[in-house]
């Protein structure tokens, strides 16, 4: 059975730092490409970033992009993803997913979820 798990998030004040980690079981991550969404209350999970396999190509959407960074961590078998300077609208659960290519839309596995809140 597969599983992933985001772990890393909480409670931040604006400006501050968090770190989500994404870890999975029944899969390899390192053999998958992996898509960072964030989910705000009643509307559609949106892409945050992803980073691809191999050659390790990583892709932001335009509102993270500076701020968010993404990496492997591949002794570990996990992806991080790096959040400076949080912002309020930041706020949002945060998953991570298991894709076959970044120019892909189709997550083939995701995880539960993180909560990610920030304010003063």
């Amino acid at each position: 059975q597969v599983q992933l798990v985001e772990s890393g998030g909480g409670l931040a004040q604006p400006g501050g730092s968090l770190t989500l980690s994404c870890e999975a079981s029944g899969i390899t991550l390192n053999r998958w490409s992996v898509r960072w969404l964030r989910q705000y209350p009643g509307e559609k999970r949106e892409e945050v970033s992803c980073i691809s396999t191999s050659v390790g190509s990583v892709y932001y959407e335009d509102d993270v992009n500076g701020r968010f960074t993404v990496s492997r961590d591949n002794a570990k078998g996990t992806v991080l993803l790096q959040m400076n300077n949080l912002k309020p609208e930041d706020t949002a659960v945060y998953y991570c997913a298991a894709v076959r290519s970044c120019h892909n839309t189709e997550l083939i596995y995701v995880g539960q979820g993180t909560q990610v809140t920030v304010s003063s």
